[in-house]
């Protein structure tokens, strides 16, 4: 009896990183053995020569089952991996399962295998994450409650008693120590069921950067899958390095954009308006006490007044057309 192995594609998502983008393609090569994968590298229209670095060292290495490809337009995150998911198998034959990855990221060399082998015994599973952890090994908050008004408050008040109360609000999760639901996952070690995606669509290119994975698992909730974290398979990652977030000295114009965009399209105008309004009534109420408890600042400079004029500027300016979650075309099977 032949037992049909499920077909899988790696996608490689780089912008500027080219030379920690190698060592994410090596440890995602080790951890592809004996499956049947293939790879594509995405190059995000980094502009610095990432592209004809990433085509060398692809040559070098000989790898028959990787390719390299130009993304041609820096439209972010999730069209970057739209790109790389649309490009499909070389050999033609449609992928059952898309695994995205970041090129900071570094899995171990089961980490693609748990999360496809879970997927497979899990049929009602669309989507399945990594246990991420620094380079250091200490944790990463990568599990995730979808936001809402009460958990835009918990988070910006900062404050112990109102997290007690709205614990089942709060965004970030306890990370489980077993395979569990969670509502989102961090996109930086993600496997996608294609039959999921053709349901759904692909990745929502309105968002150029932050809340497109949320977006695409709040999807794939909608229409009744499962999104499950699962510790047993274990990324390294660096966090932050195409983005820059951890040097951020003001908060850029695209997190505000993709905030707004991720509450009005799934909750509508008047939720967001809400939400808004609630981090930033939460978010006064902790610069007070700031200042009476001497407090060392928790935001980017200048947070508050750019989410409330943001949001003003967005209310009295018309909205822009929002074009629907790119479909997933299935590649066509070889005769």
């Amino acid at each position: 009896m032949t037992v049909t192995r499920p077909r899988l594609l790696v996608v490689l998502l780089n912008y500027r990183t080219a030379q920690m983008c190698m060592r994410a393609a090596e440890a995602a090569v080790t951890a592809m053995a004996g499956l049947d994968a293939e790879m594509v590298i995405v190059d995000n229209d980094s502009g610095d020569g990432s592209f004809e670095e990433l085509l060398a060292f692809r040559a070098a290495r000989g790898w028959p089952h990787v390719r390299v490809l130009a993304s041609g337009r820096n439209g972010g995150f999730g069209a970057g991996n739209n790109f790389g998911i649309r490009a499909g198998r070389a050999d033609g034959q449609r992928a059952d399962y898309v695994y995205i990855l970041n090129s900071d990221a570094f899995p171990d060399p089961v980490a693609i295998r748990t999360l496809l082998d879970w997927c497979e015994a899990h049929p009602a599973t669309g989507i399945a994450g990594s246990y991420i952890h620094g380079t250091e090994g200490e944790a990463h908050l990568t599990a995730f409650r979808f936001p809402s008004i009460a958990g835009e408050f918990e988070h910006s008040m900062r404050f112990g008693p109102v997290s007690r109360l709205l614990a089942h609000k709060r965004v970030p999760m306890d990370l489980p120590t077993r395979p569990a639901p969670v509502d989102w996952l961090a996109g930086a070690s993600m496997m996608l069921r294609s039959e999921m995606l053709d349901r759904i669509g692909l990745f929502d290119e309105t968002f150029f950067l932050y809340f497109e994975e949320t977006d695409l698992c709040l999807r794939a909730a909608r229409d009744g899958w499962d999104t499950i974290y699962h510790p047993e398979s274990r990324v390294a990652h660096v966090g932050s390095v195409s983005t820059g977030m951890k040097d951020w000295r003001r908060i850029p114009q695209y997190w505000l954009d993709s905030r707004l965009h991720y509450f009005t399209k799934n909750h509508g105008a008047l939720y967001a308006a809400l939400a808004t309004a609630a981090h930033v009534t939460g978010g006064v109420l902790w610069r007070i006490r700031r200042v009476i408890q001497r407090k060392p600042p928790a935001d980017p400079p200048h947070f508050l007044r750019d989410l409330l004029s943001h949001a003003l500027r967005a209310a009295v300016r018309p909205a822009p057309d929002t074009a629907p979650p790119v479909p997933h075309q299935p590649a066509k099977r070889l005769p």
